[in-house]
């Protein structure tokens, strides 16, 4: 007949089993201090790095992205605060100064585009509009991206809204796009037309003619699409913030 095991044995093996886990924790918490101390090395290498190389980290949009991602893998984020090396590196301002000059790009435009603007229209126009000394940075789309970043704490004011095959909208005025109204603006950028109909989104996105009417109405109420009542077949809805894009698909068909 098997033994069952008595108060001391049980008592023996709780008391081993805390010290494996007191061991264990202290194992941890070790290694825990090495990397802190492992990260505290690397952030002021990476300060001295970025002192080193500060002209080609605002000049070059490759250097500046390796750098960025370098920041990243340790949790470094040199867009979150004006403050510190990175104040004095200028790397703060260059972003500010950017989120600036999106916002004179946007209200520029806005009173033909509805407050939509393509991400490479805004690039263009923001590359011509700095000064003389400035154009020699070059400027990314992931800069801009960065950039508009610090304008949501405007609310809902400033947003990006992606419209597939890496295309973006940078939507400058008050209010918020449902799905549908997304869902539209991708499929007018889809087809590189600038314009859609009800009977598009009827066929495309098998919406019925009530959901597609009442998307559509509600962007030309809010000036993001203009409608043409001159089409035999039936209204047209053109979105003048992706007149750029067509435009340069033609070009490039010629």
């Amino acid at each position: 007949m098997r033994r069952r095991a008595g108060v001391g044995a049980i008592q023996k093996q709780k008391l081993e089993q805390e010290k494996y886990k007191d061991k264990g924790t202290s194992i941890q918490e070790n290694q825990l201090e090495q990397l802190s101390q492992h990260l505290n090395t690397f952030r002021d290498k990476l300060e001295s790095f970025a002192s080193e190389y500060k002209n080609e980290i605002k000049k070059d949009a490759q250097f500046r992205r390796h750098f960025q991602e370098m920041c990243a893998s340790i949790g470094v984020d040199p867009l979150a605060s004006r403050k510190g090396f990175w104040s004095l590196l200028g790397m703060g301002d260059f972003y500010y100064e950017l989120s600036v000059q999106i916002v004179e790009v946007c209200l520029a435009t806005n009173y033909k585009n509805g407050g939509l603007i393509l991400l490479d229209e805004l690039r263009t126009r923001l590359v011509k509009s700095r000064g003389k000394s400035l154009q020699h940075q070059d400027i990314t789309n992931e800069d801009l991206l960065a950039a508009a970043k610090k304008l949501k704490i405007f609310g809902n004011g400033f947003s990006i809204i992606p419209i597939g095959q890496g295309q973006y909208l940078v939507q400058s005025i008050p209010g918020e796009l449902s799905l549908d109204h997304s869902l539209v603006l991708q499929q007018v950028a889809s087809k590189n037309e600038a314009h859609i109909s009800v009977s598009v989104l009827n066929n495309e996105l098998n919406w019925s003619t009530e959901r597609a009417q009442h998307a559509l109405d509600f962007m030309v109420q809010e000036g993001y699409a203009w409608i043409d009542t001159q089409s035999p077949q039936e209204h047209l809805y053109w979105f003048p913030s992706l007149f750029t894009e067509c435009m340069n698909a033609e070009k490039e068909t010629i």
